[in-house]
């Protein structure tokens, strides 16, 4: 899977496990979550609406989140990278990534380039080792 403003792929975990290793991996390189929003709950109880299981992770490395902060302090307001872990309706379950570059590329800086190249670099292998 691939947009212009993320990138993942199907796994063959259950939604609970890919949590749980999508987020060791995350750590691996430095990440850790700062935030799970879990859409299909909140769906069920604001709406009333029954979803497969949808959860939004906002992962963020501090060194390099650091580094973009110091740069350009307004850049918080596309911190911290999603990762989106989803079960469609055949049960099938989908890690994907925000591109970091796609999203980065918004600032007119060319002080975040490298930093989103490295953090893209990073979520990349993590996808890898899914």
């Amino acid at each position: 899977m691939e947009t212009k403003f993320g990138f993942g792929k199907t796994v063959k975990f259950a939604f609970d496990a890919a949590i749980a290793k999508v987020t060791k991996e995350l750590a691996t390189e430095g990440f850790g979550v700062l935030s799970d929003i879990d859409v299909a709950a909140t769906m069920k109880k604001k709406l009333g609406e029954e979803m497969p299981p949808y959860r939004i992770l906002g992962a963020c490395n501090p060194v390099l989140a650091h580094q973009a902060i110091t740069a350009i302090p307004d850049i918080g307001l596309l911190l911290p990278c999603n990762v989106l872990v989803r079960e469609d309706v055949t049960g099938e379950v989908h890690i994907s990534f925000m591109d970091p570059a796609a999203v980065l590329g918004l600032v007119d800086d060319p002080a975040v380039i490298p930093l989103a190249s490295e953090v893209k670099k990073k979520l990349e292998r993590v996808l890898g080792a899914l």
